[in-house]
């Protein structure tokens, strides 16, 4: 064949390669083509928890800006249960294209380790997107229950060993977790209720079913307000700005029990790296509103801005932190 009509052959594909083309191109996935137009429809954050605890209300302060910066809605979603496992295999499951993200809190790093079995692989089958937000626990205590502080609650609770409850939003929750831990190191018995959600859980400790909880001023705060709870201790340092007269478990006689909590945002694995970056920055320039560091300020938490690698980092060493306390405590979940 001459050059010249070499040349019109490469110009002029026939129709079988025309029709194997589009074929090929029907064929890519589906987060690949809608790369050049994300977002085109809403978007959904699913929260593995019930509506009100601290992760709801983180979620629903940053979706409302976020919704905003890109043009389009993003729902809340919240998906409740087993320990957040329910949540959690829905987007795991969900296609890769940046329309579904999970509202990833600390189980994520923990029932890895205290179940047996779990639908999904947290390390294979999510990338992080970004951190929310980084908020301080703190030990808090029906106001119906006596103690005024850590030594007079460890006192009540080794004279009634086993008569005590506390509250969690769940097995296998960083409270849970803190709690047995706070158990282990105090010598104290008390019998764990675990809830479907903060909210529930905290509601339940100001109207005195359960006695005592480790939870974030994101969830209690109003509560502390109205009288019906009472923080004792911080579950680590520094001393809440919110609450200044509460100690730090280093300055109540705890040295060195710290469980912050944080939230952040992960997405199925294999999501686009632009999505995933177009995702990062615009919550960055939410997470930098005043309005925004203002409302997390007077809840007790902080906005956290950063990088994708650097929320995998956080969760890498979470993992870590939280697979040697689930093995001290005991803990395991069928």
């Amino acid at each position: 064949m001459s050059e010249r009509h070499h040349g019109a052959a490469l110009a002029r594909p026939g129709r079988r390669a025309l029709l194997l083309g589009t074929a090929g191109a029907l064929a890519l996935p589906a987060a690949v083509q809608a790369q050049g137009e994300w977002p085109a429809r809403n978007i959904r954050i699913v929260v593995p928890f019930a509506p009100g605890g601290s992760s709801d209300v983180s979620a629903r302060l940053v979706a409302n800006h976020l919704g905003t910066r890109l043009g389009r809605t993003v729902v809340v979603d919240n998906k409740p249960g087993a320990a957040t496992v329910i949540g959690t295999t829905e987007v795991a499951r969900s296609a890769p294209d940046g329309y579904t993200l999970l509202l990833t809190p600390p189980p994520f790093a923990i029932i890895p380790f205290a179940y047996a079995n779990l639908p999904f692989n947290s390390e294979r089958d999510f990338r992080p997107v970004a951190l929310l937000v980084l908020s301080p626990n703190a030990l808090m205590v029906s106001s119906e229950v006596p103690a005024q502080n850590f030594a007079e609650f460890v006192a009540l609770a080794k004279s009634r060993p086993g008569q005590l409850n506390y509250a969690s939003p769940g097995n296998g929750s960083l409270p849970h977790v803190a709690f047995e831990l706070l158990k282990l190191r105090a010598g104290i018995d008390l019998v764990h209720v675990p809830y479907r959600g903060g909210g529930p859980a905290v509601a339940d400790l100001a109207a005195g079913r359960v006695q005592a909880m480790i939870a974030s001023p994101l969830e209690a705060a109003g509560q502390v307000q109205a009288g019906r709870v009472r923080p004792l201790m911080v579950a680590g340092t520094p001393r809440i700005s919110a609450w200044p007269e509460v100690p730090t478990a280093d300055e109540a006689g705890l040295a060195g029990f710290s469980t912050p909590g944080w939230f952040g945002l992960t997405a199925p694995a294999g999501v686009p790296d632009a999505i995933v970056q177009r995702l990062n920055t615009e919550i960055n320039a939410v997470l930098a509103m005043p309005e925004v560091t203002g409302r997390l300020g007077e809840m007790g938490a902080s906005a956290a801005p950063g990088t994708a690698e650097s929320f995998g980092a956080l969760i890498a060493d979470q993992r870590k932190q939280w697979a040697e306390a689930v093995r001290a405590a005991g803990i395991r979940i069928e």
